[in-house]
Formats: C-alpha cells, sequence, structure tokens
C-alpha cells in the first residue's frame, strides 16, 4: 500500500504507508520538542530578568540607605565644623530618595508584599528626613545644646534603626523570592530538559525504525537485483549458447547445401550427361543414314543437334552455378577472374577482377564463401544498380582475406539493409558472419554507387578441415568426370 497517487487515478510509485507515517511522527516529535525549546527559553529569559529585577531592588535600597546615611554625616559635619558645604547631601537627598522610591515602586509592583513594605520605608525615610531639616533649624534659631538633645533622645535612634531594619527585611524578601523562583525555574527547567530527553529518545527510536525499515528495503531491493542480475546472466548465456548452436546449424546447412548441390550437379553430369551423350550418337548415326535417302529428315535431325547442343550449355551453366568446376579444379584466383569475364560478356560491363596471387592458398569454406559473395554482388549489381564499371578486389592480409566489390551506379538506400530482402545482402552477411567474419555496405566513394567490403578469416571458426577438404576432392573428382562426357557429348554433337 504506498501513499501516493497519480493524477489519473492510478497508484503511483513512493514511500510505503508505514514509512510515511513514520516520518511524520518524527517531524512531529522534533516540532514538539522545539516548541517546549523554545518554552525553556522564555522561561531562562524570565528568571533572568527576575535575577536581574532582584540585584536592581538591592541596589535601590542600599543606595536609598547611602542616601539616608550621607544626609546625616553632612548633618553632623556641620553641626561639627559649621562648614555649609557638609548641607550638600542633606538637600540633594529629597530628590534622590524620591528618584530611588519611584524605581523601587515599578521594581515592587508585582508584589503587593514589598510594596507595603516599601510604603512602610517611605514613610520612616521621610519622617528621617523631616527630623533632620527639624534639627538645623534648630540649630540655626537654638543652639548645639538643643541639638545633642534631640539627637540624644531615643526615637531619632529608632528611626534610623527601623529604616535599617526595613531595608534589610525588604532584601531579604526580595532574595527568599528570588530563591523561590529560582527553585521553580530550576525544576521547570528540569522537566523540560527530561522532556526534551525523553522526546529526543523517542525520535532516535523512530528513526532507528525508519532507518531499519530502509535497511530492509534497500536489503530487498538489492536481492531483486542481484536476482535480476543473475536471470539476465542466465538469459545472456542461455542466448550466447543458442547463438553458437544457431552459428553451428548454419555452417552446417551452408556444408550441406554445397555439398548437395555438389551432388545435384554430379548427378545432372552422370545421368543427364550419359543420356545427352546416347541421343547425340544415336542422332548421329541416324543423320548419316538418312543423308542421302531422306534429306529432309536429316535436315530435322541436324536441328535436333543444334538444340542438344544448346542443352549441353544450358546443363554445363547449371552445373557452373551449382559447383563451379574452376574453383575446385584451379583455385579462387582462377574461378574469380572466369567468373568476371563471363559476367562482364553477358551482362555488357566493364567487370575488372584484381585478385591477389595468394588466393589460391585459401580454405575451402573461406574459397566457396568469398566466391558466392562476389556472385551474389555481381548479380544485385546487375539487377539493379544500373552501373556502367565494376571493380572486384580481392586481397590477402595477414590475419586473413579482404574483398571488395565497388561499382558506379546508383548506389544503394540507406534503409536497405534494415530489410528483411534487401537485395540478397543478408545472405552475403550471413556468410560471412558463420566463418568469423564480417560484411559492409555502404556508399561508394564521394557517394557514388554502392561498395560491399567483406572480411574472412584465415580459419574458419569451429570448422572441420579434414572433412572440407574431403568434400573438395569429391567435388574435383565430380568435375573430371563431367568434363570428359562433355567432350564426348560434342563429339557426339560433332
Amino acid at each position: 500500500m504506498y501513499f501516493s497517487t497519480a493524477h489519473d487515478g492510478k497508484p503511483a510509485a513512493g514511500l510505503p504507508l508505514s514509512k510515511t507515517l513514520l516520518c511524520l511522527a518524527c517531524v512531529v516529535i522534533l516540532v514538539i520538542n522545539a516548541i517546549f525549546l523554545v518554552r525553556n527559553l522564555d522561561d531562562l529569559r524570565s528568571a533572568n530578568a527576575l535575577q536581574a529585577q532582584t540585584a536592581r531592588v538591592s541596589d535601590e535600597l542600599q543606595d536609598l540607605n547611602l542616601f539616608i546615611t550621607d544626609a546625616e554625616s553632612g548633618l553632623r559635619g556641620y553641626f561639627l565644623s559649621g562648614a555649609a558645604v557638609n548641607l550638600n547631601a542633606l538637600h540633594a537627598a529629597p530628590q534622590q530618595i524620591n528618584s530611588q522610591f519611584r524605581a523601587l515602586g515599578l521594581l515592587l509592583a508585582d508584589n503587593p508584599s514589598q510594596s507595603t513594605n516599601l510604603a512602610q520605608l517611605r514613610a520612616l525615610v521621610q519622617r528621617k528626613l523631616a527630623l533632620m531639616h527639624q534639627s538645623l533649624q534648630v540649630y540655626r534659631e537654638g543652639g548645639l545644646a538643643d541639638i545633642v538633645a534631640i539627637f540624644a533622645a531615643a526615637d531619632d535612634r529608632g528611626n534610623m534603626d527601623e529604616i535599617r531594619l526595613q531595608i534589610v527585611i525588604m532584601t531579604r524578601e526580595q532574595n527568599e523570592l528570588f530563591a523561590t523562583r529560582s527553585a521553580d525555574f530550576y525544576s521547570q527547567s528540569r522537566s523540560t530538559v527530561m522532556l526534551g530527553v525523553g522526546i529526543n529518545a523517542l525520535a532516535i527510536l523512530v528513526i532507528l525504525l525508519f532507518h531499519n525499515l530502509v535497511r530492509r528495503s534497500f536489503g530487498l531491493h538489492l536481492s531483486a537485483e542481484r536476482a535480476l542480475q543473475d536471470t539476465n546472466d542466465t538469459l545472456e548465456h542461455t542466448v550466447a549458447e543458442r547463438t553458437a548452436q544457431l552459428s553451428v546449424l548454419s555452417r552446417h546447412l551452408i556444408k550441406v547445401q554445397e555439398e548437395e548441390k555438389s551432388r545435384l550437379a554430379r548427378e545432372l553430369h552422370d545421368e543427364m550427361g550419359a543420356n545427352l551423350t546416347a541421343i547425340g550418337m544415336d542422332l548421329t548415326t541416324v543423320g548419316e543414314q538418312l543423308r542421302h535417302s531422306y534429306p529432309e529428315l536429316a535436315s530435322k535431325l541436324g536441328r535436333a543437334r543444334k538444340t542438344l547442343v544448346d542443352t549441353v550449355q544450358l546443363k554445363r551453366r547449371i552445373i557452373e552455378n551449382l559447383r563451379p568446376s574452376l574453383l575446385d579444379n584451379m583455385g579462387l584466383s582462377a574461378a574469380l577472374q572466369s567468373y568476371c569475364a563471363d559476367y562482364a560478356r553477358v551482362t555488357g560491363l566493364d567487370c575488372d577482377a584484381l585478385i591477389d596471387a595468394g588466393a589460391d592458398v585459401a580454405g575451402p569454406m573461406q574459397s566457396i564463401a568469398l566466391f558466392r559473395i562476389t556472385q551474389e554482388a555481381l548479380n544485385n549489381i546487375a539487377k539493379y544498380a544500373q552501373a556502367r564499371s565494376v571493380i572486384v578486389n580481392l586481397t590477402q592480409e595477414p590475419d586473413g582475406w579482404g574483398l571488395e566489390i565497388t561499382d558506379d551506379g546508383i548506389g544503394i538506400a540507406a534503409d536497405a539493409m534494415a530489410k528483411s530482402k534487401s537485395h540478397g545482402l543478408l545472405g552475403m552477411r550471413e556468410r560471412a558472419l558463420l566463418l568469423g567474419g564480417s560484411l559492409v555496405v555502404e556508399r561508394g566513394v564521394n557517394g557514388i554507387g554502392t561498395c560491399v567490403r567483406a572480411w574472412l578469416p584465415a580459419a574458419a571458426p569451429g570448422a572441420a578441415e579434414g572433412s572440407a577438404e574431403a568434400t573438395a576432392l569429391q567435388a574435383t573428382m565430380v568435375t573430371a568426370m563431367a568434363a570428359t562426357h562433355d567432350v564426348a557429348l560434342d563429339r557426339a554433337g560433332g
């Protein structure tokens, strides 16, 4: 079952549903973890802000205590020395203290308990400032004895102690509040960290599961590829084996075909040649007897002898086509030279045969293949090329034989080789391939005419040379017997 579908409604290749769900689960887990991390960051920011607030409150309270202490110390110095400069701290204290209280009011606005303590501290500080101003006024109007009496009073000493105590209380309460909030933050952070660790562990588990599924899928895919490769190797081996068997079979069929042609040529010459020879002798005898008594019949017998001679020539051509006698008697070079000469005489084309002197050393199978390829190529040129001249060039190469047949005709079509019956070219190519060679048909030089290039190795693959030599010897004997009969028939016809 797959998660994705194609636009046409058919299932499309995609991740399996289980893998898709695992991916989605991993994404959701990571998103949740990110949300908790953001929340933890916000809590940390809040804790840092609270710590900064607590430190600032403590600093503000210490500054407030310092302002009051400085004002009181300056006033005492003024009383002792009479220098007005000592009163600067007292004159600046109201404004500084009011600023401190405003700042503390903003910092402690969210804490009712501290706001109450701040109000009490404000009252004590204002009372202290009022007492100091009163003492200054008394000193200016009265004397030092009254001031000493005022400072000696218990209320004055208690007021300053209350201020210090109130500052200490507020500082301690602020520190306790900070400690409480820090403990809450630590507990919450610890829970968040544990939750994050659990989420990460779950994400790792999901990733491991996904990895396991991917690994299994990859293993199955790899196994399928190996099985497919094994199947392909088996098929290739089978195809190669079958191809080799077909090549052996084709070579055997060609050999059998040539042997059948030799047998047919032998039977034609032995049986038909003997019959034609007997007929010719009988016609000659009867014609001699009827020459004086029945001249008309003798004339008809003469015409019959001429027809018999034409039949003998036809028989010779048929035998030569079935199995060229010159190939067996004189070798490949003489057979090609003779065939090209006969071809030029029959077709009226200028046919030049450039045959290497060492062509006669070619094996029987190579010789008959080169002769048949030349024969088929020349027949195609006569039928389709509309050429004026043909060149047949056979050369001996270090590792085989090269045959090139060119003409100056209209040329061959580009798709002719792809057709199943393209002027017998497939048959020529098959002969070359079965002997381990090659055959190429292409346009001639400068695109004029057609060029057939064939190459055959010196030794045919899987050829039974001994059997081929025996076949050639047998064909030679048949051809010799045929020549004897033809001479006798010619003499009978004469």
